[in-house]
C-alpha cells in the first residue's frame, strides 16, 4: 500500500489528487496539509465521502504520525521547496506538480535525493497528452527550426511562462539542428510584444477566465506551418499522470524532472 500525503490539499489540484488517490487500488490518503483549512475531513473537502483524514497545517507533524511513503505537492514555489526538503528529511518521496521552482532549488533537491538515495519527481505537466505534445515538438524541431510557443492558462496561475512552455522550449532548442529566425534583430514598439526568448524560442503567455491549461507549438516552414496543440479542459486530465508518478517514484533513487523521462527514458 502506497501511503500518500497531499500538500495544498484544499486547492483545486489538491482536491483532485485526494479523489484520484482514494479511488486507486493500492494507494490511500493518510495525510493532508493546508494551512487555510485545518480540522476539516479531506474527503468531504474534496467532495467525496469522509476519509477520516483531518487537514492539518504542519507538514512535519503529519509526516511523523502518518507513516507516509509519498508526498504529492501542489502549492506555491516557495512552499513547495520547503515541503520537498521536509519530506526528504522524513524519508518520504516527493511528487511535485508545483511549477515555478528555481533551477538552483532543483539542483539542491537533486543533491539531497542522491545523498539519501530517495526518488523524487518534479513534473511541469502531468497530462499525458501534454507530455506527448512536447515529445512530438522535439521531433518536429529537427525539420522545422522556426517555432514559437503560445501557452494559455487561467488567471490564477502565478508563474509565466508555464513550466510546460519552458520545458517545451528546452526540448525544441536541444532537438533542432539550427536556430530559427527568432534570433534576428527586431524592434519592439511595445515591450514584450514578441514574448520571452529562451534560446531563440519565443514564448507567449495568455491568462484569461475560462481557460484551464492549453499550449500550442507553431512551426513555420517554406509554404507551410505545423501546429501541435494540447488542451486540458478539466483538472481531471492531470490525474492519470499523477497516479503514474506516485507508482513510479517508488522505484527511483534520484530526482527526475518531467514525466517524459519516465515514459520515453
Amino acid at each position: 500500500m502506497i501511503r500518500v500525503v497531499v500538500t495544498g490539499a484544499a486547492g483545486r489540484m489538491g482536491r483532485e489528487v485526494v479523489k484520484a488517490v482514494s479511488r486507486t487500488p493500492g494507494m490511500e490518503v493518510v495525510g493532508a496539509v493546508d494551512p487555510g483549512h485545518p480540522g476539516q475531513d479531506v474527503g468531504l473537502l474534496a467532495g467525496i465521502e469522509a476519509l477520516g483524514v483531518t487537514v492539518r497545517g504542519d507538514l512535519a507533524e503529519v509526516l511523523r504520525t502518518s507513516k507516509a511513503t509519498v508526498m504529492v505537492d501542489f502549492t506555491t514555489p516557495g512552499a513547495a521547496v520547503a515541503n520537498i526538503k521536509t519530506a526528504l528529511e522524513y524519508g518520504v518521496r516527493p511528487v511535485v506538480g508545483t511549477t515555478g521552482i528555481a533551477q538552483r532549488d532543483v539542483e539542491e533537491i537533486k543533491a539531497i535525493c542522491r545523498e539519501k538515495r530517495l526518488g523524487g519527481l518534479i513534473v511541469p505537466n502531468f497530462a499525458l497528452g501534454a507530455v506527448l505534445m512536447m515529445h512530438f515538438a522535439g521531433i518536429a524541431a529537427r525539420y522545422f527550426p522556426d517555432v514559437e510557443i503560445i501557452e494559455l492558462h487561467h488567471p490564477q496561475k502565478l508563474d509565466a511562462p508555464s513550466g510546460t512552455a519552458l520545458q517545451t522550449a528546452d526540448i525544441v532548442a536541444r532537438s533542432r539542428q539550427e536556430k530559427g529566425v527568432g534570433d534576428r534583430t527586431e524592434v519592439e514598439k511595445l515591450d514584450g510584444a514578441r514574448g520571452g526568448n529562451l534560446e531563440g524560442v519565443r514564448i507567449h503567455s495568455v491568462r484569461l477566465p475560462g481557460l484551464v491549461a492549453h499550449q500550442e507549438v507553431i512551426f513555420g516552414g517554406l509554404g507551410q506551418t505545423l501546429t501541435i496543440r494540447h488542451d486540458s479542459t478539466s483538472r481531471e486530465s492531470f490525474m492519470p499522470g499523477v497516479i503514474m508518478a506516485i507508482k513510479k517514484v517508488m522505484e527511483l533513487e534520484q530526482l527526475v524532472y518531467g514525466l517524459d523521462r519516465l515514459i520515453f527514458g
